[in-house]
């Protein structure tokens, strides 16, 4: 049987079927993001460098730290980390203060009592001594030796079950010991090799050197006390996400990537690689100035031609992309009118009927609503209902925004506008974003401004849509963002100009702000369209857009209207 191609009809019934499907999993996302249980406490080592410790800033960092704030996104679940002492965070382990540890080294005395992922890291152990120490091959040389050891660590775990006979000296962290053997105290340091300690300034004017590595690799990963294996396991799935992704393995290059080596120089690692660099620069140097020669005439003769040929491209895209959301944006909009409708109704129907099931679960129990429990339903009702009306509206602002995307039909452009009250305007409708985002937002309008020739509330769209991206920008209410307003004689043009001290804009990046759905937050429910508009209504008034934008430091959005001339 030869079945029909399809039809035009169908094939817009499809794509309509599957942009439904997509928004209703954007919307989604939240209420399961939310529908996990408690916050799961995570402790750790407060000076393990890289592994884990507490940065600058005060704030727990590292290789574990990062890992584990992976698992926590991939999973859905939400972590409190913890970082002290290590003594301190086993016995907290141990009396259910936390739920695991981030980081801990396997061995087969330890699985009695806790119960280990899979590790997703390997840990040494060296014996480290003054300068003319005697080395040490086995640990029965450190009988009766003074060995400083890490309080609740795998070393003193070891020496105390082997009865090695050492006097052991218990410190807080390895750097402790480090510097406690370096002022001249007790005999030997036992403590893990870990690179965050030898790049930093703990051995880089000591005395001591490593006198021994009788150990072999130890296996670290999560750990919790017994019986306590589905908390375990939802962190042994999330690692195994991780490492079939290769995020597990972009984090560890990240912080051990580079300090791998064992038992190199890094101060002749140093210099070595001063030399090399030198010589690199030298040669590439020479290839720059070469190349940028050549590219400039290349590019003068291209320019042109690729110009041309992004504005045909371009213009293909609008037209098809034109023709299909106009069919979607009215398809989409008759079932969100609908639910504008409807969903309040419900709300309302529920709050009349609270009262009354409230009654009856008081006086007979609880009983099923919806297939679930009253007394669960009672509280998840009103918010369900209220994310999705929620939802139905970010629908419909989706909507319209395709629709100006897509409209063909010109724009009025013959009211006197003036630009200030178009700024201020739009600093009002945002002024709760503006809040919650910073606090340190500042305005400066220049007096006596000449009007443009446009649409108030197209502009105002644009100004809007730039507040709001500088707000989303900010790393913490700390940045601030600054506007004013000014003109330029010479040129005849008006300008808005928007500065964020946010986290900048990648130099790729730059070239695509006015592509339509083209964005850099997706994952936060963004579209992609908003930048687009704003460039076709400026465009329309005649006007440009400039970004001028740095990584790290900021972004600078420069408005640009053609003033009337009076």
């Amino acid at each position: 049987m030869i079945s029909a191609p399809p039809t035009a009809e169908t094939s817009l019934r499809n794509t309509l079927l599957l942009a439904i499907l997509y928004l209703m999993s954007v919307i989604a996302l939240p209420v399961n993001a939310s529908a996990h249980g408690d916050t799961i406490r995570i402790g750790g080592d407060h000076n393990y460098p890289p592994y884990e410790f507490i940065n600058e800033d005060g704030e727990p960092d590292g290789y574990n730290t990062e890992l584990t704030l992976a698992i926590a996104e991939v999973m859905g679940i939400k972590v409190n980390i913890e970082l002290g002492g290590w003594d301190e965070m086993r016995r907290r382990l141990e009396t259910g203060e936390i739920d695991a540890l981030q980081g801990m080294v396997f061995s087969k005395a330890r699985a009695k009592d806790y119960d280990f992922s899979p590790a997703h890291a390997v840990v040494h152990q060296s014996v480290f001594a003054r300068k003319g120490s005697p080395t040490i091959s086995e640990l029965s040389e450190l009988r009766g030796k003074d060995v400083i050891v890490q309080n609740g660590g795998i070393m003193h775990d070891y020496l105390l079950q082997n009865n090695v006979g050492a006097n052991l000296i218990l410190v807080d962290t390895h750097a402790d010991a480090l510097r406690m053997l370096a002022s001249g105290q007790n005999d030997y340091a036992l403590v893990a090799n870990l690179p965050g300690l030898y790049m930093g300034k703990v051995l880089e004017l000591s005395n001591i050197i490593p006198a021994g590595k009788p150990f072999s690799a130890q296996m670290y990963g999560y750990s919790v006390l017994k019986g306590k294996q589905e908390l375990l396991a939802q962190f042994s799935e999330g690692l195994a996400i991780l490492k079939n992704t290769g995020r597990q393995q972009a984090l560890y290059d990240k912080w051990l990537g580079p300090l791998e080596s064992q038992g190199f120089s890094w101060k002749k690692l140093g210099m070595a690689a001063a030399f090399i660099s030198t010589l690199l620069l030298l040669i590439l140097s020479i290839i720059m100035f070469w190349n940028r020669a050549l590219s400039r005439e290349v590019a003068r003769r291209t320019q042109e031609q690729q110009l041309q040929q992004q504005q045909l491209i371009q213009a293909d895209k609008m037209t098809s992309l034109g023709i299909l959301v106009s069919g979607v944006a009215h398809e989409i909009n008759n079932p969100s009118s609908l639910l504008l409708l409807n969903l309040p109704i419900l709300k309302d129907v529920y709050q009349d009927a609270e009262d009354i099931l409230e009654a009856h679960y008081q006086e007979h129990g609880d009983f099923l609503i919806g297939g679930l429990e009253y007394s669960r339903m009672r509280d998840e009702i009103p918010p369900m209902l209220d994310d999705m009306l929620t939802g139905t509206h970010r629908i419909r602002r989706i909507v319209d925004d395709l629709r100006d995307f897509a409209r063909q039909e010109p724009t009025e452009l013959t009211d006197k506008v003036d630009l200030n009250d178009v700024v201020a305007t739009a600093i009002r409708l945002v002024d709760n974003t503006i809040a919650k985002s910073t606090q340190h937002f500042n305005v400066e309008y220049a007096p006596n401004l000449p009007c443009f020739e446009g649409n108030a509330q197209r502009i105002e769209q644009v100004v809007i849509n730039l507040i709001i991206n500088a707000c989303q920008a900010l790393e913490n209410p700390n940045s601030g963002i600054s506007v004013r307003t000014f003109y330029l004689a010479q040129e005849n043009m008006l300008k808005f100009e928007i500065c964020d001290q946010g986290r900048g804009i990648a130099p790729e990046h730059l070239p695509h702000l006015s592509d339509p759905f083209f964005t850099t937050k997706r994952e936060q429910g963004g579209t992609g369209l908003g930048l687009s508009v704003s460039f076709s209504i400026v465009q329309e008034h005649g006007g440009t857009l400039a970004y001028d934008s740095k990584l790290q430091q900021g972004t600078c959005v420069t408005l640009s209207l053609p003033a009337i001339k009076e």
